[in-house]
């Protein structure tokens, strides 16, 4: 088995299964190195025609409690949703299988980065959620695609409220595709990968890229929207300059409404 040295990943390698665990405790909070590193990880297994799957997954008690709230200053955001989306757009363009295993806190940018995965296996405890709205912000990729995956009107709830639910309740809604208990995520991914493992690399890639053929389209031109929209619009407000300000300073925010 082959194992990369990243500072907020572990990649191991064992064709035709490459798995990318993130590693940033206590929650794995994707932060600029973090997407740096997944982008780059993704990239050197695309050119790997050993690999056929890729197995996403967060090391300790979470899977990712989101992106870095810090990343979203004025002087840092636009960096931050760059290399965020470019890794969305690197995980939807590979050529490889994506499986996510969900355990603990799915939320955020984590939540998009599982969901953007082909198969995604949850603990039915895991918590899922898109909360950037508490922070008067929003999830530009949950934006462009969640709807795809859950219908208008849950995607509406889950983007507008910022609730939070269950691993269960994110298989009913079809953000994942099964729901475990905690101590049999891991023979179920294997499960999979196993018999992902028995079939052709090549077909594989193939089918891939025609499943989503009509999906991508939307896709690409919806998360520029979003990303255009947030910057140019939903950044330049003061209430979302002082939510950002409140969680990072622990209080609670003050909304003017401008």
């Amino acid at each position: 088995m082959l194992q990369s040295k990243f500072e907020r990943l572990v990649v191991q390698s064992q064709a035709p299964v490459a798995r990318i665990a993130l590693r940033n405790p206590p929650v794995n909070v994707i932060d600029l190195r973090a997407m740096d590193e997944v982008t780059q990880a993704l990239s050197e297994l695309d050119a790997n025609p050993e690999i056929a799957v890729v197995l996403l997954s967060g090391e300790g008690a979470s899977f990712s409690a989101g992106v870095d709230v810090a990343a979203h200053t004025p002087d840092q955001v636009a960096a931050m949703l760059s290399k965020f989306h470019s890794v969305i757009r690197a995980l939807i363009a590979s050529r490889k299988v994506a499986v996510a295993a969900v355990h603990g806190n799915c939320l955020g940018g984590g939540a998009e980065l599982a969901m953007v995965c082909d198969i995604v296996y949850t603990t039915a405890s895991a918590r899922w959620g898109f909360p950037e709205i508490k922070l008067g912000c929003y999830p530009p990729v949950a934006c462009a695609a969640l709807s795809t995956l859950v219908g208008q009107k849950r995607a509406a709830e889950l983007i507008l409220t910022g609730r939070t639910i269950s691993g269960t309740e994110a298989v009913a809604m079809g953000l994942a595709n099964q729901a475990v208990d905690d101590q049999e995520l891991i023979p179920a991914v294997e499960l999979v990968l196993n018999g992902l493992s028995k079939l052709s690399p090549a077909a594989l890639a193939i089918t891939k890229k025609a499943l989503y053929t009509w999906d991508a389209m939307h896709f690409d031109k919806g998360l520029a929207r979003a990303e255009k929209i947030y910057l140019e619009e939903l950044m330049q407000t003061s209430d979302a300059r002082e939510g950002i300000a409140a969680f990072v300073a622990k209080r609670s925010p003050k909304w003017t409404g401008k």
